[in-house]
């Protein structure tokens, strides 16, 4: 083992939501929002789990917990596998294999997806969406 970081604090954001992961030594106790992984449920737990999923064994070296604020619960959940990646790329930043195989499973789960919503303009009741006009 090299150094290991004490504690340090990773960010993920994905649309409005925002999350905000910390790292360190530990058993492989996974915490969202002060709740543990397993009591989540499935939709989200599925999405959080990826990065967590792809580490194999190193997973039960690491506690990880996670905050997230603003946005809906599927974005909140987006951006805490991102803040988690993040967190868990450099903690193990001396095994080159894992930032691989988090970029070759999916890229966005480190650098992001930059795609926000479309803000409305007027004449209708959302972005594009028009009343209908009928000229007979």
């Amino acid at each position: 083992m090299s150094t290991r970081l004490k504690r340090r604090v990773y960010s993920g954001s994905r649309k409005k939501a925002k999350a905000f992961a910390t790292i360190a030594p530990g058993t492989g106790v996974v915490r969202y929002n002060g709740m543990l992984l397993e009591a989540l449920p499935e939709v989200i737990r599925s999405i959080i789990s990826v990065p967590i999923k792809l580490l194999g064994n190193n997973r039960f070296k690491v506690d990880i917990r996670v905050r997230t604020r603003g946005g809906g619960q599927i974005g909140q959940a987006y951006a805490a596998a991102i803040a988690i990646s993040r967190a868990i790329v450099d903690y193990f930043k001396d095994e080159k294999d894992i930032k691989q195989k988090i970029l070759s499973y999916d890229r966005h789960l480190l650098i992001g997806d930059e795609r926000q919503k479309e803000p409305k303009k007027f004449g209708g009741p959302g972005a594009r969406r028009r009343e209908q006009k009928s000229y007979r």
